[in-house]
């Protein structure tokens, strides 16, 4: 039987497809943008590109469920790097209200660039602050030039500091601005094809700073337009006492009366839902995007993920802002998923092959692209990673190397593929013009931070 194939990537130490197979040797075949085989060593296709995997594992693309990429302009911001969630907000959110076309095209590229490097061919980002139009479509037209597929959710934030809001009065919108540049969005650029590069999500900021009416009118055109939810839940004790203090309720009670606890909404953090709060999202199929390192820098708590999972909830992998985690390397926070879930449960609790399924599998399933992303198989997207497992970091490993890849290292990305195109090959991103973003991208930083 003949197979198309645009690309191959071919030699693999190990193919790791996550749909249960673990070849030896094997091959990846790519056509028109998705995988149509996979093979054991000596029938490859032959191909117009080939990609080397000689001594690497190959896997799925990563996928990133939740960021904030434009604070990538304000990492390790001095006046903050020892504060506390809200304090954070006050002190970020004045500077953050000078975000211009420029920056955030410019920061996008960066911070999805930087992605790519990591070994991530799928991202999310939570754009919760709009001070001035048409941010998301400048990021949009980033991603596209990087090559990375892109899942922006278009963030609002409606309630006023007098209100009990936590942010500037510059960042905050009213209701119908905030939903008609969401239609807008999902008009111009919301694809919802198989093999789509860029969807749109509505992503009122959280329970801190959206009001109940914003939430719920953004459910209702979520469902009239078919798109999917994102928004901030349980992140910080804070959030609860707020939520009773104000409605009467528990965070996720409240979440869910808003109609928002579905599967077609996904949250990031998650860390404070209680037991009835765990029942509840994992009852409604909601996903949950886990951000170990922000959780521990800037959100006091450990997301219970095995509970998680135990209760049916889809669990993703999420970087976070790169003002509170101050870096975007997915492979970084898969191995501390590891960690923290084998010191909060036990050796057994949490493996290299669990995190690999939550950062690829689970992330998918939060995007609602379940069996077309996170895995390897014919007619899933043609999304992949060859990850080294050579040199001093990996000498002695030799029994296993999925457990190697997360254990030894650090590790970054051999080749990057997305949609059968190499977006990094041999450690190098692809698409030229990387000095001159970062010097863009340095002035707009360096105007930012002045005086700090």
């Amino acid at each position: 039987m003949s197979v198309r194939a645009d690309l191959v990537v071919r030699d693999a130490e190990l193919l790791v497809t996550m749909t249960g197979e673990e070849l030896p040797g094997g091959w990846v075949a790519i056509a028109d943008g998705l995988v149509s085989a996979i093979g054991r060593p000596g029938d490859e296709p032959r191909a117009a590109t080939t990609v080397d995997a000689g001594g690497g594992l190959v896997t799925p693309g990563l996928i990133n469920t939740h960021h904030h990429i434009f604070q990538n302009l304000t990492r390790s911001y001095r006046p903050v790097v020892n504060a506390d969630l809200l304090t954070w907000l006050h002190v970020l959110g004045e500077t953050w209200t000078a975000l211009d076309e420029e920056a955030a095209y410019v920061s996008a590229w960066i911070g999805l660039a930087e992605l790519a490097l990591g070994g991530c061919t799928t991202s999310s980002d939570h754009l919760h602050i709009h001070p001035a139009a048409r941010l998301i479509d400048a990021e949009i037209a980033a991603a596209r030039e990087v090559g990375l597929r892109f899942h922006p959710a278009r963030g609002g934030m409606d309630l006023r500091p007098e209100e009990g809001g936590v942010i500037p009065p510059a960042a905050v919108q009213d209701i119908d601005t905030i939903l008609e540049d969401c239609e807008r969005l999902v008009a111009t650029h919301h694809d919802p094809g198989h093999g789509a590069m860029v969807r749109i999500a509505i992503g009122p900021s959280s329970m801190f700073d959206s009001t109940p009416e914003l939430m719920r009118e953004a459910r209702q055109l979520a469902d009239r337009l078919d798109v999917r939810l994102h928004t901030h839940l349980a992140q910080v004790p804070d959030e609860e006492a707020f939520c009773m203090g104000r409605f009467g309720r528990g965070a996720v009670e409240l979440f869910d009366d808003l109609g928002w606890a579905s599967d077609r909404s996904w949250v990031a953090h998650c860390i404070f839902p209680g037991e009835d709060g765990i029942r509840r999202l994992g009852e409604r199929g909601t996903g949950v995007a886990h951000c170990p390192s922000s959780n521990m820098l800037i959100c006091q708590g450990l997301a219970p993920v095995a509970e998680l999972r135990a209760a049916g909830v889809p669990v993703g992998l999420g970087c976070d802002g790169s003002a509170s985690t101050d870096h975007a390397s997915l492979w970084l926070e898969a191995r501390t998923a590891l960690l923290i879930g084998r010191a909060r449960h036990g050796s057994q609790a949490m493996s290299a092959r669990d995190v690999l399924s939550i950062a690829t599998r689970g992330s998918a399933a939060c995007l609602g692209r379940e069996g077309e992303l996170g895995i390897l198989a014919p007619g899933a997207c043609g999304d992949l990673v060859v990850w080294p497992l050579e040199g001093i970091p990996f000498a002695g490993a030799l029994s296993d190397p999925v457990e190697a890849w997360l254990r030894c290292g650090p590790v970054a990305a051999r080749h990057t593929v997305v949609a059968g195109r190499p977006v990094v090959r041999d450690g190098v991103l692809t698409v030229d013009g990387v000095e001159d973003m970062l010097a863009r991208h340095r002035t707009i930083a360096a105007a930012w931070q002045k005086g700090t």
